[in-house]
């Protein structure tokens, strides 16, 4: 029986996107039939489940080059105790019809789930979570105050359960060490006195441990929980049983309640250490969340009123003083300031505003009084929206995680099989069932994968996070991973190598107009263009004439340039291709296009079908860090290339400045995606670094797309890393912190593996006893947890 799904598209710019999707779609097998609408960026997709599912569609759809907007949820989960949950809990989502996508951060306890909202929602979700012994909450927007006060909850709890489990388990200890220099522990050594020291660690502390197993049994899966409640389950019920059957003088030689004690105050411990540790991980969220003013000053009934930043509502007018904090982002509709916005794109140059000018909410004002009429508010103000995404990238998973997951997945029944074959040799082989249970038990213990679940994950959040103090946004552990593999980066030319802030240098005339009538004919041609060579005519034609009125024909030809009807005649305002394209001969002219051309500026020509009438230049100036950051990416031994639409002569003299020597000029802009594709078919990796619309496509074919934050917001939406700032050195930085946080996941991983590789022999061979095992074992997952945050150490 035939289905329909509806998904939301992004990167649509006209008609031919939507013909595009819709051709795709239907050339699906199992696709009956697609309607893409434009308008509301919509498809409806009719198709056969048995053949096909929405991810296929949607893979389709990003394949063709355009983004679909999924259903996102996050959830925080309780009850994880290592990676097996977490990977049991993914599995679990995966299935659940409806779902296109989970991902189980184990380090940060979420899931992030996509799904389609037709088919599921949240509270599904949650129950198929507690069906499997776990527990989830949606996170909406949790703010700073209540996450810390859930993850100080956590700590305090773990806090008191290792107070409690040590006091009972000292004595333990204090009488096992006096029994190896054979002296008598007194009391101590009572074997019904450590019957009730030991029980309540071994039932109440460690309850927890019992709880996740059993979750686990019934599902018929095992974890961290299972090996730790077998191993000392085994430890304490042996030493019971011998209470009862040994004869006292010898009973000491068969109790083991210290070892199960000792292991469940460890693993415990362990657990605070790395609760702890885990907290540390989100600090720049929390910084992030820091940002924000608790409070705003608004206008209401001609009053000043100071009231909680949540109550701010779009359209109040907002007053912000010298000194102050802007609560929201708006824009400014009285007075002027300057104001340091290096919070959100690390520039540390105060910005200079004034009416008209947007300004972000958290940056400081510095120096005058302005007015401003809040445009957004709560989850969709700038500030939010990083905090979002960040939070989005830490939950995250990195490709390399899927090694571990593999791992984690059949390591815990592997264990449990040498744990009963350590057993089996020692008592059939040695004839030693002591030795056999004890062994067993200190294999069991060690061999949790604790390590393991939280190598990567907890590297890719303290990775982005420290991405996010710099101004650069990765938005998941899968892009910072691939980020330091790239070989080659194609930059666009203006708004990206250049300021995208161009200014007129040249009219030239050839007789039939004067400067002024040239100027005023491209300014009316350009005044609906979005292009900065366009917008700098059209600034330079209303300092001339303050009003330009419409053409009554204007056809935009994308790469040529623009065609217009004025009182009836038509002109044609481009470049060489335009001229070309309408059969319009400009010989005569070729050698004053050459000389501009050279001086790097770009020239536009202006003619009818019979004439040309003359030549407008306009010129764009190089960032001041361009030179540098291509410089360093060139060191690195990446190749690095520039994109532009503009002719061969003023894209090489661009390119000249700042020390490009591969130029790929007069790409049209539906050709640049095909200019990334080519340098993919020769074995690169591909980073694209672009600003405006005409760069979406070119972004998201990229291995990594890299949009610069001052530009279009279908640029960022499309990209995998956001310069918010739009300095070219956080590329450098972004690719530097991309190889940090791999080299600290292989040494996470490195470790992980080798402590277990190296610990269950040993443990086998009765080289180590449970106590030893159950404090190396709590070691491993705080040294790892330990060595991620040294990426926090990780400067510029």
């Amino acid at each position: 029986m035939a289905e329909k799904a509806n998904l939301k598209i992004t990167g649509m710019s006209c008609a031919a996107c939507a013909t595009k999707i819709e051709k795709g779609l239907k050339s699906l097998d199992g696709v009956l039939d697609a309607n893409v609408n434009l308008a509301v960026e919509k498809a409806t997709v009719i198709y056969d489940p048995d053949k096909i599912n929405i991810c296929d569609i949607e893979k389709k759809i990003e394949d063709i080059g355009y983004g679909v907007i999924k259903d996102k949820v996050e959830l925080a989960l309780m009850g994880m105790s290592c990676a097996s949950c977490a990977a049991k809990i993914e599995k679990t989502l995966k299935n659940l019809p409806g779902v296109s996508n989970a991902s189980v951060n184990f380090a940060a306890e979420t899931a992030i789930v996509e799904y389609d909202s037709n088919e599921i929602d949240t509270e599904k979700m949650i129950k198929a979570i507690k069906d499997i012994g776990y527990d989830a909450k949606e996170k909406t927007g949790v703010g700073i105050d209540t996450e810390k006060e859930i993850k100080e909850r956590e700590i305090n709890t773990l806090r008191k359960l290792v107070i409690y489990s040590a006091i009972l388990t000292v004595p333990l200890v204090i009488s096992m060490v006096l029994r190896m220099f054979k002296i008598s522990g007194g009391i101590l050594d009572n074997p019904w006195l450590q019957v009730f020291l030991s029980s309540p660690v071994q039932f109440i502390v460690g309850f927890r441990y019992y709880k996740g197993a059993w979750n686990n049994l019934k599902n018929m899966t095992a974890n961290m929980d299972t090996l730790v409640a077998m191993g000392t389950s085994a430890a304490y019920f042996y030493s019971l049983y011998n209470v009862f059957t040994k004869p006292s003088h010898e009973i000491h030689n068969y109790l083991y309640f210290e070892a199960s004690a000792v292991i469940i105050t460890l693993v415990t411990l362990g657990k605070l250490l790395e609760a702890i540790a885990k907290g540390k991980t989100s600090e720049a969220i929390k910084n992030l969340m820091g940002l924000q003013a608790k409070t705003a000053r608004v206008i209401r009934d001609g009053q000043e009123l100071d009231i909680p930043i949540e109550e701010v509502k779009v359209g109040d007018i907002v007053v912000v003083r010298p000194g102050e904090k802007i609560p929201v982002d708006g824009k400014i509709v009285e007075g002027s300031s300057t104001i340091d916005e290096s919070m959100i794109t690390g520039e540390s140059i105060p910005v200079e505003k004034g009416v008209g000018d947007e300004v972000i909410g958290a940056t400081i004002n510095k120096t005058g009084t302005f007015k401003f009429e809040a445009t957004k508010v709560g989850k969709d103000t700038v500030l939010s929206q990083i905090i979002k995404m960040v939070e989005d990238a830490q939950g995250s998973k990195a490709p390399i995680q899927q090694i571990a997951d593999k791992i984690s997945g059949i390591f815990v029944p592997t264990v449990i099989a040498i744990a009963a074959t350590t057993f089996l040799i020692w008592y059939f082989g040695y004839g030693d069932f002591n030795a056999g249970i004890i062994n067993a038990v200190s294999v069991l213990v060690i061999a949790c994968p604790c390590a393991l679940g939280l190598a990567v994950p907890t590297s890719v959040m303290v990775g982005t996070g420290k991405g996010a103090e710099n101004g650069i946004l990765i938005k998941g552990g899968e892009h910072l991973q691939r980020a330091g593999k790239i070989t080659a980066i194609v930059f666009d030319k203006t708004g990206t190598i250049t300021k995208g802030e161009p200014e007129v240098t040249d009219i030239v005339t050839f007789g039939d107009f004067t400067e002024d009538e040239i100027l005023k004919i491209a300014g009316i041609a350009e005044k609906n263009s979005e292009h900065p060579l366009g917008q700098a005519i059209v600034n330079k034609a209303k300092e001339k004439f303050k009003i330009l009125e419409d053409p009554e024909k204007f056809e935009a030809v994308p790469g040529y340039g623009i065609c217009i009807t004025i009182n009836e005649k038509e002109f044609y305002i481009g470049n060489r291709r335009l001229m070309d394209r309408q059969n319009i001969d400009i010989t005569s002219i070729e050698d004053k296009v050459e000389e501009l051309e050279l001086q790097g500026k770009t020239a536009m020509i202006l003619a009818s079908h019979d004439r040309v009438y003359g030549i407008i230049a306009v010129a764009d100036t190089v960032k001041s860090d361009s030179a540098k950051a291509i410089q360093k990416l060139q060191a690195m031994g990446i190749e690095v290339y520039m994109i532009t639409g503009d002719n061969k002569r003023t894209a090489e003299a661009i390119a000249k400045q700042v020390g490009i020597k591969n130029v790929l000029a007069e790409v049209l802009p539906e050709h640049k995606a095909l200019e990334i594709m080519k340098l993919q078919k020769m074995g690169k990796v591909v980073a694209m670094v672009g600003d405006g619309i005409n760069d979406a496509p070119a972004l998201a074919t990229a291995d990594v797309g890299i949009a610069i934050g001052t530009g279009t917001d279908v640029a960022i939406e499309t990209s995998d890393i956001t310069l918010l700032s739009g300095n070219l050195m956080g590329i450098v930085t972004a690719i530097k912190l991309s190889k940090a946080t791999m080299r600290n996941i292989y040494q996470n991983l490195f470790w992980a593996f080798v402590y277990n590789t190296i610990g269950i022999p040993f443990a086998a061979m009765g080289l180590l006893t449970p106590a030893i095992a159950g404090g190396a074992m709590a070691f491993s997952s705080v040294s790892v947890v330990t060595n991620a945050l040294r990426l926090r150490r990780f400067k510029v």
